[in-house]
């Protein structure tokens, strides 16, 4: 594959060869056959990075192929949204008159939604001035005339200059119903808008009718805790990272959802709260014993759980288990299925014409 073509012709081959793989590897935990969902077969990333080569006055983006090391000049990125390539040859356009834009910037990240909103960020190995904001304003003034719903950052060594706001709002129609969401510069989001949207509701169909309320740990933006909310009674969900909280506080007031609670913390500091090994100051008018949590969700990084974090979740009758890598969810298994039976399973493809998988298990307890 190269940056400019995909192999859409293999992609059925390439699918089934993810659901095999993902089969074997969870034959030992007795799990059904997963439910696949497919991936566009182009423009389905939302996110897009790409460095920048400087030619004298010309400057392109490019790519590194991570087997040679060779540099790749990329003039159309299939694999991004189409908003993302309407505005690449626009954005460099726009910026080669301006020497003071052209210095020393490095890198370009593209942050698209389907609502039509984009984020761009410029990042460059020197400190910005008064003369860049101008000229960078001016950049973002000319591409909104050409009818981009822009936003523009620009970003240094410890520095970084919003000319408006570091986000966009997304909107998916999920089950029946309209979600917004913020989506914050340089915070984690779902990179592929329309598998996303498949997860959601999933997880909304293996917990239709739930009882109790839910426990979620990893929630970033309130992905899926938003759209979860209206099976449970309450939701209880933690983040440890600033951006992804205010952007959890904020799509919680947009949707009109009054049954999630946000909680900023990390989902060991929360094991060591339900534990009683420590207490936090920012646990202070929240009564944990009054949430009846039926179900924990889990969607946690690379890494898996932790071991305590493991022991934590055995204590719920279903664990709701989202993972970007198959191996640690199977690490992760091997205690867990002491406990709890694979009841559901899922594969996600979010990344189409990769080796890596999305996958979700339902694990309920062993009776």
């Amino acid at each position: 594959m190269t940056p400019d073509s995909l192999p859409t012709d293999q992609y059925n081959a390439q699918l089934t060869e993810k659901k095999n793989r993902l089969m074997s590897m969870m034959a030992p935990f007795s799990a059904p056959e997963p439910e696949v969902f497919r991936s566009p077969l182009s423009h389905y990333r939302m996110r897009a990075e790409f460095r920048i080569w400087h030619d004298g006055d010309d400057l392109y983006h490019i790519m590194f192929d991570q087997a040679t090391k060779q540099r790749i000049r990329v003039e159309t990125f299939p694999a991004a949204s189409e908003l993302i390539n309407r505005l690449m040859p626009e954005l460099l356009a726009g910026v080669k008159p301006y020497k003071t834009l052209r210095y020393k910037l490095f890198q370009i990240d593209y942050l698209s939604t389907t609502s039509g909103e984009i984020v761009v960020s410029l990042l460059y190995h020197r400190q910005l001035d008064d003369e860049w904001l101008q000229h960078a304003t001016q950049l973002r003034d000319a591409l909104r005339e050409r009818g981009f719903n822009l936003q523009l950052i620009g970003r240094a060594s410890k520095q970084k200059i919003c000319l408006d706001r570091d986000y966009a709002d997304e909107r998916l129609m999920v089950a029946g119903r309209e979600m917004i969401y913020r989506q914050t510069e340089n915070s984690f989001t779902q990179p592929n808008a329309a598998v996303n949207i498949h997860m959601l509701e999933w997880a909304l169909s293996v917990t239709e009718g739930s009882k109790g309320d839910l426990l979620e740990l990893y929630c970033g933006n309130g992905n899926f805790s938003l759209a979860l909310a209206r099976n449970f009674n309450r939701v209880l969900a933690t983040e440890i990272a600033k951006p992804s909280v205010a952007a959890a506080q904020f799509n919680i007031a947009a949707n009109k959802i009054e049954n999630v609670q946000i909680i900023r913390m990390a989902a060991e500091e929360f094991t060591q709260a339900m534990q009683g090994v420590r207490e936090f100051n920012r646990l202070k008018g929240i009564d944990l014993t009054s949430y009846q949590c039926e179900t924990i969700f889990v969607d946690p990084p690379r890494s898996g759980l932790d071991p305590q974090t493991v022991t934590m979740v055995q204590d719920y009758p279903r664990i709701l288990y989202i993972s970007c890598n198959p191996e640690t969810l199977c690490e992760n298994l091997t205690v867990l299925n002491q406990t709890h039976r694979v009841s559901r399973l899922a594969l996600f493809d979010q990344f189409p014409y990769t080796h890596h998988m999305e996958s979700g298990v339902l694990l309920e307890r062993i009776k």
